[in-house]
This record gives C-alpha cells, structure tokens and sequence, in this order.
C-alpha cells in the first residue's frame, strides 16, 4: 500500500483496529486513546477509487473467489474502521425505483445511474395488491457472505450487520403518499404491512446474531425529513419503534450493541430512541437539522453519536476548513467517549474523494 498525496500526513500513522475499544467508545467508558470511525457505507466507486490510489489490493489475487470480501476488509482496514458490513444473503423486499443518469463526476459515475423510492405509488396500495406480492420466502436466506467474513475477517475487527428497515419499508411498500391517506382510510392494511416487515426483519436478525463476529447491529431506518418526521410521532410511537425496540432488546439480550442510522429531524422522538427503545448510538446529522456538537452538549451524555461531518459541507469546503472543523468537532465530542468521526450521511460518490481522506486524515493526527 503507498500513499500518492503528500498533504496526507495522517495516513502514515498506523492505524490498529479494535473492535472492543471501539465498542468500548461506543459505551461511553471514558475517553478513547485515539479517534476511532464510522461509516454507514463507502459508494462503491469511492472504494474503487481509493483501491487504486493506494493500491490497497495489489497483493490480491483479483481471480479469487473470495477476492470481493477480501477487497472490502482490506479497504476498511486501510481506512482505519474497526469493523466491516457482514449482511443475510437472500430474497429482499422489491419495490418501486425510479432511476436518472448518475450526475457525479465521470471519472467516478455509477454505470447503472441513479435510483431513488417513487413517492407516489408503491407496489401495494390494496389488500388485493397485499395478497399478491411476492413475499420473500424466509426459507431460502442465506449465510454465505456471513461464513465467509467471519473467516476471513482478522481477529481485531468485528462485523456490523445492518437491518430494521422498518419506516423505511413502509412507505417504500406503499409509496409515501398513499400511505398517508392509508393512514386514515385503510389503517388495517398498514397494520398488516408493519406486522409483515416485522418478521422478515425478526428472520433475518436472528440469523445474523448466530455468527459470533457480529457485535454491531445497525438499524437502518429514513424516519424523518428537513423539519419534521415521515408519519406523525404517535403513529411513529404506534408502527415503527415498537419494531426497533423489539429487535434492540434481543441484541442486547444477546450481548451486541444497536446503532440507528436514521436521517431526518427526530426531535419529536428523540427521547423515544434513547430511553424508550435504548439505542447506544445514534447516525445521521444534517447541520440544516442539527449540529452533532449540539446533539453532544443536549443529549451526548444519554447516547453515544456517530459522525456528523455534513456531506454537504465535505462536498464544498476546502482543505484547511474540512481540518479545522474535525479538530473541533472532536475537541467537544471526544471527552467522555461516546464519538466516532464521520461524515453526517455516507460516502457518496459525490463527495470529493481528497474531501473525505482530508477528513480522516484529520482524525487520524487529532491529538486532543
């Protein structure tokens, strides 16, 4: 592995990962003796990128058939993260995509563009349409990419499996609009639809809790917008966190921590998620929405907090402001642990790629 730009300093420190410090961290057991990170996911392209700049897989054998997941761990290794994505192969939900030409810049452009959920009318609007879907078959999910990491992956990382989809999958499932007049005018069927996803979400969880290298579970679950939340917070308190606390006290049975990755503005629920469902950490922050050094000083004490670097600020600021806001973001949120560095969202392949290594680069010399 070599590192092609000079500016990045950081990256000739090395960096050990340690799942159990990091989780540690993540419990809030003091200050950590360095700055760990977090990501929800890399874009693909953004991977591909950073693989080439470094040649972090030169060594690889690229005809091995478990070259992918050698790839991701080699990745992530490289990058400083304490853990890898692990998830339950099979059958998913389907839904409604539209999809646009990827806008990004060309030399990192998705090749099959741009998708996103359609608002306006999703696969199911009717009990006719309920009965019809195709339902996946729980039987046929699978546990290949779980065995695999779990061998492959060194003994100082962990795997962070991702799941609880469940706001997520109700308004994908009926289209947003529909499901706000089904609220009120066919509230039975959106029951069963919730009751449905609860144990697709139930199957899958339990068979990713079986593998011992899975310590994270991370719910990953859009509930809100700019100013407020997808559906009103009773009927958020009624339909989705029932699922979400369900899920999290059989991880915490089981001895894992549960993460909520969740954009939007929670406030409406945010002591729901601490107290109610008892999440250990909280993603996703939008500085339109809240600065996670505010979220820090309010309710940092009660939950851990996750990244916070605006994906919109990363995509526009320069060097030495990217820099000076990780050196302060940390300066407040690293006393008492409970912080992990990273951007507000994810990687995406938007993101000037020098933007984000500037970011963890920062990290990776922050000194306190």
């Amino acid at each position: 592995m070599k590192n092609t730009n000079s500016t990045l300093k950081g990256f000739s420190i090395p960096v050990k990962p340690d799942y159990e410090r990091f989780i540690d961290n993540m419990l809030r057991k003091g200050r950590p003796g360095r700055v760990h990170f977090i990501e929800l996911f890399l874009d693909v392209e953004v991977q591909n990128v950073i693989d080439r700049r470094f040649d972090i897989t030169g060594d690889l054998d690229k005809s091995d058939p478990d070259f992918e997941f050698k790839k991701h761990i080699a990745i992530q290794r490289f990058l400083g993260y304490d853990y890898c994505r692990g998830n339950v192969d099979g059958p998913v939900l389907q839904y409604h995509l539209n999809l646009v030409n990827d806008t990004a810049d060309k030399t990192i452009q998705k090749e099959d563009g741009r998708n996103w959920m359609d608002e306006h009318q999703g696969p199911i609007s009717n009990w006719d349409e309920f009965e019809k879907y195709s339902w996946p078959d729980l039987n046929n999910l699978q546990t290949k990419s779980l065995e695999k990491m779990s061998t492959l992956l060194p003994d100082d990382m962990c795997l962070a499996y991702h799941g609880a989809h469940f706001c997520e999958s109700l308004t994908w499932l009926m289209g947003y609009e529909q499901l706000c007049y089904a609220l009120y005018d066919n509230r039975d069927l959106v029951l069963a639809l919730c009751d449905k996803i609860m144990e697709i979400e139930i199957a899958r969880q339990e068979i990713a809790l079986q593998f011992d290298r899975v310590k994270i579970m991370w719910h990953s679950d859009d509930m809100g917008f700019k100013t407020g939340l997808m559906i009103s917070p009773d009927d958020m308190r009624e339909l989705i966190l029932p699922g979400h606390k369900r899920l999290a006290k059989i991880s915490h049975d089981a001895g894992r921590v549960v993460f909520l990755h969740s954009c939007g503005n929670k406030k409406d629920i945010i002591d729901d998620l601490i107290d109610d469902v008892r999440f250990d950490a909280l993603h996703s922050f939008e500085d339109t929405i809240e600065l996670v050094t505010d979220a820090k000083q309010s309710y940092g004490e009660r939950v851990s907090l996750l990244g916070g670097l605006d994906v919109d600020f990363l995509c526009r600021a320069g060097e030495e402001d990217i820099r000076k806001r990780v050196r302060s973001t940390l300066d407040i949120c690293m006393p008492g642990g409970g912080y992990a560095l990273g951007t507000g969202n994810s990687v995406a392949n938007y993101i000037p790629i020098d933007n984000y290594l500037t970011m963890m680069d920062e990290g990776r010399l922050y000194s306190g």
